[in-house]
């Protein structure tokens, strides 16, 4: 599995990486959003990386509940980039998965944790 962490904004604020760090914890402020967005492990292409922020974005300003909020992005997912997505978002969760190469992400949104990943 291929993790490269990437520094990003959100939405069209997004910048391309200039390294393959490797890992990252470095964020920028999101200022169409206002949202702190910080992608922490990725083996994903920069556009989807940057579908999945805006997405997430949307997904939180339209519902209040975690569940809600995975169930949107999943199913965004599964409707843009076929079946089998799967997205888990939280303040404390642990994890450990199996996933497709190119179809991993995980991020920040402020205090907020996405893990979205496509496997099946």
């Amino acid at each position: 599995m291929s993790e490269d962490a990437k520094r990003a904004g959100a939405g069209a604020h997004l910048s391309k990486p200039s390294s393959d760090d490797k890992k990252g914890s470095s964020a920028s402020p999101a200022a169409s959003a206002g949202k702190k967005v910080v992608i922490k492990s990725a083996d994903m292409i920069y556009d989807m990386q940057k579908e999945a922020v805006d997405i997430a974005i949307a997904a939180f300003e339209k519902h209040g509940v975690e569940k809600d909020v995975a169930e949107h992005i999943k199913k965004e997912f599964d409707k843009k980039h076929g079946p089998t997505w799967h997205c888990i978002v939280g303040r404390n969760f642990g994890s450990y998965v199996t996933h497709e190469t190119n179809h991993f992400v995980y991020f920040y949104l402020d205090q907020k944790a996405v893990l979205l990943f496509k496997s099946g």
